[in-house]
């Protein structure tokens, strides 16, 4: 079994599969740390895949990042399994290898995206890839990362999209309906944030297809044992 963590439930819904097990953590670092940690004891392995914020120019929503480690910023940074990411990134059609920010806090507008890639040097942000590094760390299982970009790093997120993601990882349309009730200015930039997140859903639902029931690591008793 493969433990997958993930954002939303609309990701938990896309990568559903008989060999996953899959976490919703909706920006609650405690209840998703909780539930990897049980998880933990019957896992060959650990893959934080969704969507995720981009950090530098030239990456556009659709596109993908193979994490080669992942940044935390309350601990050492975590080295993925080398054979794992190397097989994202043959499945990924056009996906490149970058470092992956783990962030407990949404990291939103752009200004915030430049600087924190100045402290980071990552390409990608998300709210779960260091907290399932710290996991796999912590048992000794291998871990791998990997993100499609859903907004770009030039987009600021509207508050109205920020308020969306309720603590179980559901989408929250009474909070964004009250931001934009407070804010109607917000529309158009919240119907841009949709489209090209809807892009950036598009592509994570391809993923079983292109990678496999267990998302590239079912077989990892055949891999090299890099584990971090």
């Amino acid at each position: 079994m493969i433990l997958v963590a993930t954002g939303l439930q609309r990701e938990a819904r896309l990568l559903a599969g008989p060999s996953l097990t899959v976490i919703a953590g909706g920006g609650d670092r405690l209840r998703l740390e909780r539930e990897l940690e049980r998880g933990a004891a019957g896992a060959a392995g650990i893959i934080s895949i969704g969507l995720g914020g981009a950090l530098i120019d030239g990456l556009k929503p659709g596109d993908w990042v193979v994490a080669g480690e992942v940044v935390r910023a309350d601990g050492p940074t975590v080295a993925t399994h080398s054979g794992w990411a190397a097989r994202l990134l043959a499945g990924l059609l056009g996906a490149q290898v970058a470092s992956i920010l783990g962030s407990d806090a949404m990291i939103a507008d752009a200004e915030s995206k430049r600087r924190a890639h100045q402290v980071s040097r990552a390409a990608v942000v998300d709210m779960e890839s260091h907290i399932a590094a710290g996991v796999a760390a912590h048992h000794g299982l291998p871990f791998a990362a990997a993100r499609v970009v859903s907004d770009a790093a030039n987009r600021s997120l509207p508050k109205a999209a920020q308020a969306g993601m309720a603590a179980d990882g559901r989408m929250d349309i009474l909070a964004v309906l009250k931001s934009l009730a407070a804010s109607p200015g917000q529309l158009p930039a919240l119907i841009r944030v949709g489209s090209e997140a809807g892009i950036a859903f598009k592509a994570l639902g391809r993923a079983h297809d292109l990678l496999g029931p267990g998302l590239g690591g079912l077989d990892l008793g055949q891999l090299p044992l890099d584990v971090a």
